[in-house]
């Protein structure tokens, strides 16, 4: 199952960045060192350059047979043929999107472990909470607590993804407390050696 093999329970998610090329460079040594799933985030970007930069992010993502996941829009995921797409709090319906795609849906939960029953009742692949810690791209998330975690495991039989402020330096925290797999936007990629940040997350991870 996605995030539980070895070696496959590090996330990675993308910057926010507008050179298209810097993104897939980016993106291919984390690739090539090993990731369990890649999402596409960029809040920054077009509709335009989203759609290119994820139609180029997939290419990338099948030659290495690694999963890629679209943040927020599920419709864009099925357009371009990726593995799945990733619902936060305002991105529409899950229902609507397990109906409509039949790629991997997860959703975000924050600190409601009510949500996330409700999400794998209604057809969600995995679920995500946090933020665990502070993050900088998010300074103002909701603060979840880390026997949260322990609580979804013993209540789900989905992954259980812990995201929010996740470095070298507390993964194994979140790891120890019930999380499958971690996400990680700049503990990977503001790292010099990306390759060797993510190396370093899947010896800590598994």
């Amino acid at each position: 199952m996605l995030f539980r093999a070895p070696g496959k329970r590090l996330y990675a998610i993308t910057p926010d960045l507008a050179d298209t090329d810097l993104l897939l460079e980016q993106c291919s040594a984390a690739l090539n060192a090993g990731i369990g799933a890649l999402q596409y985030r960029n809040k920054t970007a077009s509709a335009e350059l989203r759609r290119i930069q994820a139609r180029d992010l997939n290419a990338l993502c099948l030659d290495f047979g690694t999963p890629l996941i679209i943040n927020d829009d599920w419709q864009l995921a099925k357009e371009i043929g990726a593995a799945g797409a990733h619902l936060g709090r305002d991105d529409g319906s899950l229902v609507a999107g397990r109906r409509a795609f039949d790629g991997v849906l997860g959703v975000s939960c924050y600190n409601q472990l009510d949500a996330a029953l409700e999400a794998e009742q209604a057809g969600a692949d995995y679920v995500a909470f946090g933020s665990f810690f502070k993050s900088d791209v998010k300074p103002d998330a909701i603060e979840a607590k880390l026997d949260l975690l322990e609580q979804a495991q013993q209540r789900l039989s989905i992954p259980v993804i812990a995201i929010g402020g996740i470095t070298l330096a507390n993964a194994a925290r979140v790891r120890a407390a019930g999380a499958d797999a971690v996400a990680v936007i700049s503990g990977v990629f503001a790292q010099r050696d990306i390759g060797a940040a993510v190396m370093a997350f899947n010896k800590l991870l598994d």
